[in-house]
């Protein structure tokens, strides 16, 4: 094998990282989830990417939710899934390092996550072989020196693409 370090993305490659399944959990009926899931996954993005506070944001939206949702809400923000992947995956316990974007407050396809990875695991990219789901995130690892696949589930292409 050519590569000294695969990266592998976490979500729809690692593990089914689905939001409405997590949420799924919290909620007691159909009626609650949907209410939940419009309130809770209206900023997903902007908190995944660390442009909005978290706590700010979990603060809003559980101000604006009926008050027998309150509670579901609060459970649900507090048991953030980066602080709990450990135990939720324990696949995850075999990596030599991980990064989730939320808490560093830094996301894909944005440079800064890359560098954070490399600068904290002294990782140089052309030693690195980089797996995503998504196609900008492949082509941000590619501009920083990275290779990288595309997965589609294919773990066979993965294989051919780092020489295994």
């Amino acid at each position: 094998m050519k590569y000294k370090n695969i990266i592998f993305d976490f979500g729809n490659v690692i593990g089914k990282f689905k939001g409405d399944y997590i949420l799924g959990k919290f909620a007691s009926t159909p009626e609650d989830y949907d209410i939940l899931a419009d309130a809770i996954f209206k900023n997903w993005v902007a908190l995944d990417a660390g442009t909005i506070d978290y706590d700010q944001n979990a603060e809003d939206t559980i101000a604006g939710l009926p008050d027998h949702l309150k509670d579901t809400a609060r459970d649900f923000f507090e048991n953030r899934f980066a602080e709990r992947a450990l135990e939720d995956h324990p696949i995850l316990k075999e990596f030599d390092g991980i990064v989730f974007s939320a808490p560093l407050k830094m996301a894909k396809p944005g440079h800064d996550i890359y560098y954070h990875l490399f600068n904290e695991f002294n990782l140089l990219p052309r030693e690195c072989f980089f797996i995503d789901d998504t196609v900008e995130n492949v082509i941000a690892s590619k501009e920083l020196g990275m290779e990288s696949i595309l997965f589609t589930g294919d773990i066979e292409a993965v294989k051919r693409a780092i020489e295994f």
